[in-house]
This record gives structure tokens, C-alpha cells and sequence, in this order.
């Protein structure tokens, strides 16, 4: 592209036919249109242009009719915009041309003394950027017009004096415009860009580098590397750009247009502030990425209500529980694999100010060391090879709620660092930018190491120990809530009972009893996945584990040898065959029981205690069945029954 001719190559300070043609074709490139003129009107139907860049190079004058034109209706004395199909509504004077805008230029006293317009050979959306670059630009040439209208008839103001109005207009104008050398450094700026950019008329004067504003972030570097090809090469470039305030700091996005002029020594800016339309793309971009997190963890069904037991040691950490909740204190949660450490993380959440945000957990044991920092800081586009697109790290979705860190003793030593910062300064970046983020999060630990010994062994962080063991939660092993086994194996019957469509009424007391005196090393996630394992196998309403299902061949020979015991009278273990566990309806259930137990009483020719009666069989004491027959009102004549 030609360069506009100018005297001063300001179109501040240019006047007439140069101040004309300076200003279409910076018009041109700030409406992103190929063409753009300015004209006088020439009573009754006529207009003569004054300056027309069309394709950045300068037409010879022109004169034309009104009629069958958009400039008919701008003359006229209104705003004229199509954003597309301007061919077809004109189709001999708008030949290959698409969007039009166009504004009348009028005297102080409304008369109307020509037009200025654009016109584009693709659509002209009604972009807020478009249209006020548009009323600046129309306001400068409707000046300008008046003022050689005042020079014509005598009344022309001194020069100095438009130049100043010229200037004013510059300096209110809402978009920001920059001057700037080949260097970056500011050469001049209107009120707008000094306000938008935090910038003071000290800092124009001193020519300071303004592209040590601009993000340092891997997508910033390649923007600035295709503004410099664009630079050197004279073309315009359109983006936008994350920088910096001056005077505090805070991020701000503005979309310039920028064009370098051809006598190599300035690029000038015009450019409008879109950091809130910025922001609120990356909120919804965050909450997009929170929304997805949070449908994959309903699908997993969690709920702290599920914590069962009465046991004296799991009521301790229930109390502990409901004290810290209240606060917003790091606790650190211990205890063997599968004691249910995350259940408790959520009963702290659900129970805390902060219930009605998010939850967002991670295991950090789960991810490759080189993962583990994206994961909980997020990275940028280009950050490193597979970074396609910026993601939001975990502790930027949980925002103002609670990061449950699992397996926290697995974190890498490069990444602790990291969360020692977090946890110290509530503040992090993602990989790959420098922008400090702020967050406000509380944060659950749960570890199944014991941390001191991995410190003593130089794998964990002494500084980071301390501040995450603010509140310590140790849950107890299921071998020391023997007293909860029955408890929770009747709660996960009935948890997965109607999920599979098993109609189960009661546990057999040989398998109580052989859970109780398990060891449980997997804890309750173990006894959880045995119980759904036999559900499986099921086939009668009263569920009996085997040992097999169990895969305990040694405990089972020591559960026989106590089975001997139970009903002898000497360390007898009391286990209720048919504990308060309803799968329907008390008379189903009642029902069931009968017809169950008359089975097996027929079977047994209504034989009720030894070794081959139906007490034995339906693992209960004689006294229990008696009791059982008498209120089900199973009869049968005395004499039969011994």
C-alpha cells in the first residue's frame, strides 16, 4: 500500500486536501474497509470528493449523482449503515461492494456540507470499535470542512486556533490512539490511551518502552512476533493484545489496529478497551471447565452422609469434623487406604461457609510428576509441546471453595514448592505466563504415608508439612471399628441391593461373624467391594459371603471353629440373623421370613436344634427360631417338635 501524501503526516495537525487524505486513509484501516472518502455537496443532487483511499492509494477527485446511491440518504442528513448486501440494493454504483457506513458532515448550524464514508468489499458488522473510530474520524472531517468553509467566506479562525479544536477532539476522543517509533517507545498519546493503559504525560515525554506492558505469556510472544512482520512489511494488523497498567499492575486487553508508516520512523495505534468483554470470556471458560468437572463427579455419587458407625474413635473425628468445618484452616487428613479420608474431606466442605462452591478434588498419585503441576496451576497455549489451548489448573476452579489434594505424600519436590507458595502468599501463575493469580481456597489434604518419615527421608517438605498440618485428622482402621462391620455391611446391602433388583432381607450370622473377625487391610473400600461382590452372586434373600467370595481360606477355618462356640452357652457371640434391615415392606418382609423359614423347617422334618436341625441351618439359636415361629405364626403340634 501508498502512503497518504502528507505535508506533516499527522492528521492532527494537517489541514485542507492533505488533512483530508490523511484522514480516509487512516479511516480505512481503523473500519477495516478497502475504500473510504470524503466529499462537499454540490446543490441539488451532487457530491465532489475531497481525498478517496481506495486499497490504501488515492483516487483522482470525483463527482457523481446522488441518486440510486447510500450517499443519497447521508446526505440527506442521517446515518446510513448496511452491513452487508449493498450490491444488491445498489447495484449500479456499489458494483463488488458489501457494507457501507456513512454520516452526514454539518455546520454548527445543521447545514449539511458533504459526507464521509466507507465502503467494503466483504461484511461491515456494527462492531462497537468500527463505529466509534467511524464518529471520531466523521467529527475531525466535519471540522475540517467547516473551517475551509469558513475560509471561503471570509471567517476563517486563525490556524492555531483550529488546530487546537483539532487537538481537543484527538484528546476526548473515547478510543485510545498511540504514536509510537520502531522501537516501541511512546512517541504520543490521546487522554484515552493514557487513561486505558495507566500511562502519565511524564511517561510520553519520556518515550518509555511500552512493550514491557505487554503479558509476558507464550500466546502474547507469538502475537507480538506477527505485529513485528506486519510492521516491517507496511501492512495493518488487527489483534489483540494482554497487557500490564503502568500505574498498578492489573491486566487490560485492547484491540488495536496498528499501521507503520512508510517513511519507517512511527506506527501508528488506534485501539479500544475490551478487558471486560476478556474477562468474561475467560469466566465462561472457567465455568465451562468447572461445569464439566463437577458432572463427572456427580456421576461418582458422593455424599459425607454415607459416613457410618459408632464407633468411639470415628465419633472423635466427627466432633473434630464439625469444629474446624466452621473455620477456613488447612487440615490434613491420615489414615490406611480405603478409611474413607475423602468422605471426611467432603463432610469439612459440605458442613463449612463455603458448602455452596465448588469441591474440586485431585489425586495427585494418579498423574505422571510432569502433569501434576498443570493440573493444579493450569498452563498457557505454548507453554510446552501438547499445550494447544490454555487450561484452567485446579485451583483456579475452586475458587472461593475447597481443593481436596489426595495422596498428597506422592506430590513431586518441584511441584511443592509451588503449593508452599499457594498455601503462604494465596497467590500462583499458570505455566507458561507471569500473571499472578489470585485465589481463595481452602485446602484438604489426605495422605496414607506417614509424612514425618518421607521429610527424615528428604521425599516431602518440612515447610510444607507444617503448613498443611494445621487441624491433623487421623481416621481409625476398620480393624479397630470392629463394632461398625455389621453397620456398614447392611449399609452397603442396601446401597446396591435395588441397584441390582436383589431382594435381600438379612446377612446369614456365619458371615458376620466372619466379617467381624476379618483383618480388613483394603478397610472399608475392601469390605464395600465384597459385599457388592456378593450381591452379585445372591440368589436367596438371606446373603451369605463364602469364603471364597472372600478369598480367605485361612480366616474361614478359624470362623468354623467359633461358629462351634456360638449357641453352646460358654462365649457365645450373640449375632442377630435378622437385623432392622428392610429391603420392602414390613409384611414382605415378615412374609419372606415365614415362607423361608417353613422351607427349611419342612426340609429338616420340623427338627429344630442339633446339628442337622433348622436352627443350625438358618444360623440362629433354637431359642431365636422359637421366638421367630411364635411371632410369624408358624404352628405345628407340639409333639413333633422336640
Amino acid at each position: 500500500m501508498v502512503a497518504p501524501n502528507t505535508t506533516a503526516n499527522d492528521p492532527v495537525n494537517d489541514v485542507g486536501k492533505y488533512y483530508f487524505r490523511s484522514l480516509v486513509y487512516h479511516l480505512a484501516i481503523a473500519t477495516s474497509a478497502q475504500h473510504a472518502l470524503v466529499s462537499r455537496f454540490l446543490p441539488p443532487n451532487r457530491v465532489r470528493t475531497y481525498a478517496y483511499s481506495s486499497h490504501g492509494q488515492f483516487v483522482e477527485d470525483i463527482e457523481y449523482e446522488l441518486p440510486g446511491t447510500p450517499c443519497e440518504e447521508v446526505i440527506s442528513g442521517a446515518f446510513c449503515h448496511y452491513s452487508s448486501g449493498l450490491q444488491r440494493k445498489f447495484p449500479k454504483m456499489a458494483v463488488g461492494m458489501e457494507g457501507y457506513l456513512g454520516t452526514p458532515l454539518k455546520a454548527a448550524d445543521g447545514t449539511v456540507l458533504g459526507h464521509l464514508c466507507v465502503l467494503s468489499e466483504t461484511s461491515l458488522p456494527a462492531e462497537p470499535g468500527r463505529l466509534f473510530n467511524f464518529q471520531i474520524y466523521g467529527a475531525r472531517a466535519a471540522a475540517e470542512l467547516a473551517r475551509l468553509r469558513a475560509d471561503q467566506s471570509g471567517t476563517q479562525p486563525t490556524l492555531g486556533a483550529s488546530a487546537d479544536r483539532f487537538r481537543d477532539l484527538f484528546d476526548e476522543a473515547p478510543v485510545g490512539y498511540l504514536i509510537t517509533d520502531m522501537e516501541s517507545r511512546y512517541v504520543s498519546a490521546n487522554r484515552s490511551a493514557m487513561r486505558i493503559l495507566g500511562l502519565t504525560q511524564a511517561d510520553i515525554d519520556n518515550r518509555i518502552n511500552g512493550i514491557h506492558q505487554v503479558a509476558d505469556t507464550p500466546e502474547m510472544r507469538k502475537t507480538l512476533e506477527k505485529a513485528a512482520q506486519d510492521a516491517n512489511s507496511g501492512v495493518e494488523n488487527n489483534s489483540v493484545w494482554e497487557m500490564r497498567r503502568k500505574n498498578d499492575g492489573q491486566p487490560v486487553f485492547i484491540q488495536l489496529w496498528t499501521r507503520p508508516e512508510t517513511n519507517g520512523q512511527y506506527i501508528r495505534t488506534v485501539f479500544i478497551d475490551v478487558t471486560e468483554r476478556e474477562l468474561l470470556g475467560q469466566e465462561q471458560v472457567r465455568l465451562k471447565a468447572q461445569n464439566v468437572y463437577l458432572r463427572e463427579e456427580i456421576k461418582s455419587e458422593h455424599n459425607f452422609d454415607e459416613i457410618v458407625g459408632a464407633n468411639r474413635g470415628l465419633l472423635e473425628v466427627l466432633r473434630a469434623v464439625r469444629r474446624v468445618a466452621a473455620t477456613n484452616s488447612t487440615v490434613l487428613i491420615g489414615g490406611e487406604t480405603g478409611t474413607g479420608k475423602e468422605l471426611i474431606a467432603r463432610a469439612i466442605h459440605s458442613a463449612s461457609s463455603r458448602a455452596d462452591k465448588p469441591f474440586i478434588k485431585i489425586n495427585c498419585a494418579a498423574l505422571p510428576g510432569g502433569l501434576v503441576e498443570s493440573e493444579l496451576f493450569g498452563h498457557e497455549r505454548g507453554a510446552f509441546s501438547g499445550a494447544l489451548q490454555r487450561r484452567i489448573g485446579r485451583f483456579e476452579l475452586a475458587h472461593h471453595g475447597t481443593i481436596f489434594l489426595d495422596e498428597i505424600g506422592d506430590i513431586p519436590l518441584e511441584v511443592q514448592v509451588k503449593l508452599l507458595r499457594v498455601l503462604q502468599e494465596h497467590e500462583f501463575e499458570r505455566i507458561g505466563s507471569n500473571q499472578t493469580i489470585k485465589t481463595d481456597v481452602r485446602v484438604v489434604a489426605a495422605t496414607n504415608r506417614d509424612l514425618p518419615v518421607a521429610m527424615a527421608e528428604g521425599k516431602f517438605r518440612s515447610d510444607l508439612y507444617y503448613r498443611l498440618n494445621v487441624f491433623p485428622v487421623t481416621l481409625p482402621p476398620l480393624r479397630e471399628r470392629r463394632e461398625d462391620i455389621s453397620l456398614l455391611a447392611y449399609f452397603f446391602v442396601k446401597k446396591y441391593a435395588s441397584r441390582m433388583g436383589r431382594n435381600i432381607q438379612a446377612i446369614e450370622a456365619d458371615t458376620l461373624l466372619r466379617l467381624t473377625e476379618y483383618a480388613w487391610p483394603g478397610n472399608v473400600r475392601e469390605l464395600e467391594n465384597i459385599v457388592e461382590r456378593a450381591l452379585i452372586l445372591a440368589t436367596s434373600p438371606i446373603l451369605a459371603i463364602p469364603p471364597a467370595v472372600m478369598g480367605l481360606a485361612p480366616v474361614v477355618e478359624r470362623t468354623v471353629a467359633r461358629r462351634d462356640v456360638v449357641g453352646t452357652g460358654t462365649n457365645e457371640v450373640a449375632m442377630p440373623a435378622i437385623p432392622p434391615f428392610q429391603a420392602g415392606g414390613s409384611s414382605d418382609m415378615d412374609s419372606a421370613q415365614r415362607e423361608h423359614i417353613l422351607g427349611v423347617l419342612r426340609k429338616t422334618n420340623w427338627v429344630i436344634e442339633g446339628d442337622r436341625g433348622a436352627a443350625r441351618q438358618l444360623g440362629m439359636k433354637s431359642a431365636t427360631l422359637r421366638h421367630r415361629m411364635m411371632k410369624l405364626g408358624i404352628k405345628r403340634d407340639v409333639d413333633h417338635l422336640r
